[in-house]
């Protein structure tokens, strides 16, 4: 028999979440597979700016708002720095899910030093590569497509 209990308790995502999309959502369903209750991170708008060199599109308290009303997550809380670390002392989880993007790269290397050092594991989840908040950001605002 096949034990279907989530192999975590308590897991976290974390993102910009900005023109939430199916990307983001495919992302948020199976992180709530693996766990028992999941934290999902919205960036601040400040986090935003720095990080992406721009603001969003939609403020941080509507994305707060919509990743809220998602049946699957079980909690929100505001992320404010790119330190992961930081997060998980303020809200101590046993996984981090992240998208398949940042497997292999420095910033996921980062990221599994750092989340080890705590015992938390890294999972990383295949990334949606047909749609993305930069491509939406790019067909609304320069005429680009979709595909």
């Amino acid at each position: 028999m096949i034990d279907a209990r989530p192999r975590f308790d308590v897991g976290y995502s974390s993102g910009v979440f900005d023109m939430f999309h199916v990307g983001h959502l495919n992302l948020l369903r199976r992180a709530r597979t693996h766990c028992r209750h999941l934290v999902v991170g919205v960036a601040s708008d400040e986090y935003v700016e720095h990080l992406k060199g721009r603001p969003s599109v939609v403020p941080c308290d509507e994305r707060i708002d919509i990743i809220s009303a998602l049946g699957i997550v079980d909690e929100v809380v505001i992320d404010r720095s790119e330190d992961k670390l930081a997060m998980w002392h303020q809200r101590p989880f046993d996984a981090i899910f992240k998208g398949s993007d940042w497997q292999g790269t420095p910033k996921g290397y980062r990221l599994e030093h750092a989340m080890q050092s705590v015992g938390a594991e890294v999972v990383y989840f295949p990334y949606t590569r047909h749609t993305s908040s930069s491509m939406l950001r790019s067909f609304l605002t320069e005429g680009g497509t979709l595909e």
